[in-house]
């Protein structure tokens, strides 16, 4: 099947992780909206007065009949007919569940830039912004780390699924937007930084990773850099 991708052209966002998952399988597919007149085409899915399923936003895919939104229920659709999820039901909705915890994290990562309101800048918001790096440089990126390396000390697989991929994109992202902190955190989670190493040297990701298809993270995407966020003052 050749999938259709709608999101964003200028960001990695929460798209990246549909891509990740579709370049690691070699899946074909068109990020449309990257091609001229793809966000014409995406507005439409999403003024679409005649669909009976309408997405809320991007991302969303379009398989064959079938059009399907949310991040998390991509995957879920695509994680077995790309063999990037486990056979059985129980093991299915394990790595759903971890794709769930990962979407509430990056909530976490984009309230950081904007904590009062995603509809204001950045520089509306500083004070606020710097009072909740503080928390989340201590107490909430810890936490997720700790979870997701107790998890892959309990369910160790040489199994890839779309989570571990997930995974890699956000450490990657984490490492863009706190590079102070994460230089500081990193040697406590051995099992994380490993999966992250390991994600990146597969063969066909390493080829995507380093080809021009691969959007640099930027100041508009989840994941951004601001100095005065990091500032290498993580715990």
């Amino acid at each position: 099947m050749r999938y259709e991708l709608y999101y964003w052209p200028s960001i990695q966002g929460r798209g990246e992780f549909v891509r990740l998952a579709l370049e690691d399988a070699g899946a074909p597919y068109v990020d449309v909206a990257r091609r001229p007149p793809g966000m014409k085409a995406m507005l439409r899915f999403l003024e679409g007065d005649a669909l009976k399923t309408p997405p809320f936003a991007p991302p969303f895919l379009r398989a064959g009949g079938l059009l399907i939104a949310q991040t998390a229920n991509i995957l879920l659709y695509l994680g077995p007919r790309l063999r990037l999820a486990p056979k059985s039901e129980a093991g299915r909705l394990w790595v759903h569940q971890l794709q769930l915890t990962i979407a509430d994290w990056l909530v976490e990562v984009h309230d950081v830039h904007h904590p009062i309101g995603s509809g204001l800048y950045y520089e509306d918001q500083k004070p606020e912004s710097r009072r909740r790096a503080a928390d989340f440089r201590k107490n909430r990126l810890p936490k997720f780390l700790g979870y997701f390396e107790e998890a892959l000390k309990r369910k160790a697989s040489g199994k890839i699924t779309y989570a571990h991929l997930s995974l890699f994109q956000v450490v990657e992202g984490l490492r863009y937007a706190f590079p102070g902190t994460m230089r500081k955190l990193e040697r406590r989670y051995p099992r994380v930084i490993e999966l992250h190493e390991r994600v990146a040297s597969r063969p066909r990701l390493a080829a995507y990773l380093a080809s021009k298809r691969r959007i640099p993270f930027n100041r508009q995407g989840i994941f951004r850099h601001y100095p005065e966020l990091d500032a290498g003052n993580g715990p």
